[in-house]
């Protein structure tokens, strides 16, 4: 096969090897969010907008995380990165920013029920947030059923006619929102955390002095509930870096993200590199990323540039309005800006929505060239533009802790340098009531300066490397799946990664603790685990074990006791226990099964298996028991409603069945494994008759006209398993086609979204390239036209450009999938 890809040449002055000259393959894909800084679900920072310069730099949550990039060209500046933030205040409080009380029924009113006038005095009255509390931590009171209407009287001190004034709210599911009997926000069928939206003028003018109503529905069908809302009101903006550069191009590779401008006269190349390299577990877990730069002269003429980067103290806050304090100083020929928060009370929060509010903050640079400052974002940016010493500080505190880098680079025609991002976290996890150092640091010993200089003095040859990393991925991927694909899985690698955390356990297990990002927080969860291993098995399948070796721990300590794994070790960062508030027998079992046996096979051996025979075989006598018909259970596709008989569930427990007869095999135990590879041969067979609707299998045995995808059956083809014939897998792929809608094949008949991890495990089961392809191009064209400008989400709708839940998840790294199979096979 002979390939014809586009390349870039991207130029850039290394400080010991002059200009080099790096090639990129060229991506088409307008990302939903691009990846800028990606160290851990904290320390994560993306763009969500298409030009870098048309929003603020914000973390997946969607929180902003300020930072600010502009470049002075012979006196006149152009600002290149992040905007100049809105701040706002909260007027009336979330439950997050203080106390609230509301009146709520969950029996539907009178159609006038959101009206002032109204009289709730039959009403339940109880503390918001309303919600799921064994799920939500912000949830003050349970609200259990499906629908909730709360009205919430509120006492304003002034009038805020004229003023910018903004909804906060959280939701699960669907709600609307009213202010003074005037619908404010539908959301729709999606859901929210801390989302904020402009209250409309005309409703703005509704309140008063005095009192005024918020009123909200909620309705929640299944799964966890969530109803919380304030206001926040603008403060005075003061612009002063309005003029912008022009953004020429963007290209998102695995580990790099590179943008180009123009800037009067001179070019500008910025690159955001994070050596994310999972064969080399201390630059997974080093908490440094770079932002590149050359400036290049378009006519030829020398021209005088300076470089400004600026960020701001909520980087380690977890809400704008805590309180920060910001340092400069500097070490062995770097020049560090440092910010936290005044509390550091370490390890004190978990939950989903939330940011670190621990540790510290870095921006740093060499110091030859450069110049720091703390102090107002008015004091910093006018010093800068009006290229004045102004006033100058080594130390700030809350509105006067923001943090700035100028570096003066002369008179030049080309020329390069570089700032680098970190976070010091101290304790990254709480492990069964032991916090745990990040992995760079377990013994204690390292200093995050320390890891700054040996960041600094190997620059040269880890860029370099993650420009050789990008292009054998891209090449590789293409091969596999083809270049849109390969795109994907380019895109899919920083948020894979960013969304664990690298620790070592007191009996000096790795663990690799993913975030439950964007649907409860939890920390540890086996079926994210599940999806997203492809891409460690792809790597290193220490990592991969690291992903399993908590809830081994936990069943094996006998801190949990029931007869299948756990569905998680508790809510990030506290694994202290399970606190997800149902348990998924059939769907975690199988899952741990699976990727044991995947991680045994890539291995060569099964001694992982070996490790933990007593525990796996405890999992496989519950599947053999209860995995054919599963009963009424949790299980990671519930999303429209819980059920039982589901046939894609019962691959899953036939699959884990499957792996451990093989596993035993691979350890000599012929007589077990010839006991359980039968048993899984007898339960296909039993599969194939139970499930059969003609031209296809059903979603549940007992319900004919029915059909979901079957992607658990990817691993009887991958792990060559010899369970399933292969006319079952081929059977489901003819028939799949024609269900897809534009933007991809629905999960099941029930509803038109999907999972996009899901779809191209679907999609390798097929056996040549373009019909794996046609499942894929229309995944690509929602990445590519989404309107919702997150990070990849996995829960789409395939007939309208919407996610319909969660964002920035690691089970991305499911989509390394394909290339998984091609490396099993020898390609």
């Amino acid at each position: 096969m002979f390939l014809l890809i586009p390349f870039l040449c991207l130029f850039f002055a290394c400080k010991n090897a002059g200009i080099q000259n790096y090639q990129i393959i060229k991506s088409d894909l307008r990302p939903p969010a691009y990846p800028l800084i990606t160290i851990d679900p904290y320390a994560s920072a993306w763009s969500m907008t298409d030009n870098l310069y048309d929003g603020s730099v914000k973390h997946w949550t969607e929180k902003d995380f300020p930072l600010i990039g502009a470049i002075k060209v012979d006196g006149v500046v152009y600002r290149f990165m992040g905007s100049e933030d809105v701040e706002l205040k909260p007027v009336i409080p979330t439950s997050e920013q203080g106390e609230w009380y509301g009146n709520y029924t969950t029996i539907r009113p009178a159609a006038d029920w959101k009206n002032n006038g109204f009289d709730d005095s039959a009403w339940k009255a109880d503390k918001g947030a309303f919600g799921t509390k064994i799920n939500e931590h912000t949830a003050k009171t349970d609200w259990t059923t499906e629908n909730i209407w709360v009205r919430r009287n509120i006492t304003l001190d002034e009038d805020f006619q004229g003023k910018k004034l903004y909804l906060e709210y959280s939701n699960d599911d669907d709600a609307v929102f009213y202010i003074n009997g005037v619908e404010v926000y539908n959301t729709g069928a999606t859901c929210n955390k801390n989302a904020i939206i402009r209250v409309p003028d005309h409703i703005v003018n509704t309140l008063k002095k005095g009192e005024n109503l918020i009123a909200a529905h909620c309705k929640n069908p299944i799964g966890n509930g969530l109803l919380d809302f304030g206001l926040l009101v603008q403060k005075e903006l003061h612009t002063t870096l309005e003029k912008t550069a022009v953004q020429e191009s963007v290209n998102v590779q695995a580990t790099q993200t590179h943008y180009v401008f123009t800037c009067g006269e001179v070019g500008l190349k910025l690159t955001f590199s994070a050596p994310l390299f999972l064969d080399n577990l201390m630059l997974v877990s080093r908490p440094v990323n770079y932002i590149t730069y050359q400036i290049l002269s378009n006519d030829g003429k020398s021209h005088d540039v300076q470089m400004y980067f600026e960020a701001s103290p909520r980087w380690a806050l977890d809400q704008p309005y805590q309180e920060s304090v910001s340092e400069s100083f500097e070490d062995n020929g770097l020049l560090f800006l440092k910010s936290g928060s005044k509390e550091q009370n370490i390890l004190a929060k978990k939950g989903d929505d939330l940011r670190i509010d621990w540790g510290y903050f870095y921006l740093v640079a060499d110091k030859n060239n450069a110049d720091g400052n703390i102090g107002t974002s008015d004091i910093l940016r006018n010093n800068f533009v009006n290229d004045t010493a102004g006033e100058k500080a080594s130390k700030g505190e809350n509105e006067g802790a923001r943090m700035s880098l100028t570096q003066n680079l002369g008179s030049v025609k080309n020329t390069s340098g570089k700032i680098m991002i970190g976070y010091d976290d101290i304790y990254s996890i709480q492990y069964f009531g032991e916090n745990l150092r990040p992995y760079w640091n377990t013994t204690g010993d390292q200093t995050i300066t320390g890891q700054f200089h040996t960041a600094n003095k190997e620059y040269d040859s880890l860029v370099a490397k993650c420009y050789e990393f990008d292009r054998e991925l891209m090449n590789t991927a293409t091969l596999s799946g083809g270049k849109k694909y390969a795109e994907l899985c380019a895109l899919a690698y920083r948020q894979a990664i960013a969304a664990h955390k690298l620790v070592k356990a007191p009996n000096g297990d790795l663990l690799f603790l993913s975030k439950e990002n964007n649907s409860n927080g939890s920390i540890g969860t086996v079926d994210i685990t599940y999806p997203s291993a492809p891409l460690f098995l792809y790597y290193n399948t220490g990592l991969a074990k690291g992903l399993l070796n908590h809830i081994f721990y936990y069943s094996e300590s006998g801190k949990w006791t029931k007869p299948f794994p756990s569905h998680d070790v508790g809510t990030y960062p506290l694994a202290n226990g399970q606190t997800y508030g149902g348990d998924m027998p059939v769907e975690e079992a199988g899952n741990m099964l699976v990727i044991t046996a995947a991680i045994c096979i890539m291995d060569g051996n099964a001694d992982y298996a070996e490790k933990h025979w007593d525990v796996l075989t405890t999992w496989t006598d519950y599947l053999a028991e209860y995995g054919l018909d599963p009963e009424n259970q949790l299980c990671t596709d519930d999303f429209a409603g819980h059920f039982a008989h589901n046939a894609n569930l019962s691959v899953k427990a036939i699959m884990g069945i499957a792996s451990y007869g093989h596993l035993a095999g691979m350890l000599g135990k012929k007589d077990i494994a010839e006991k359980y590879t039968a048993k899984a041969r007898e339960m296909a067979e039993s599969w194939m008759e139970m499930d059969d609707d003609g031209d296809h299998y059903r979603l549940t045995f007992d319900k004919s006209g029915t059909w979901s995808q079957k992607y658990n059956l990817v691993w009887n083809k991958l792990l060559k398993l010899d369970i399933f014939p292969e006319e079952t897998a081929q059977k489901e792929i003819a028939y799949y086609p024609g269900k897809q809608n534009k933007y991809g094949l629905p999960l099941d008949n029930r509803e038109t979204y999907t999972k996009a991890d899901w779809i191209i495990w679907t999609a390798a089961l097929a056996d040549d390239i373009a019909t794996f392809e046609k499942f894929i191009d229309p995944l690509y064209l929602f990445m590519n036209e989404t309107v919702d400008r997150v990070p990849m989400s996995d829960w789409i709708y395939t007939d309208k450009p919407n996610r319909r839940g969660f964002k920035a998840r690691s089970v991305v790294g499911g989509y390394y999938i394909k290339m998984l199979e091609d490396k099993l096979n020898g390609k």
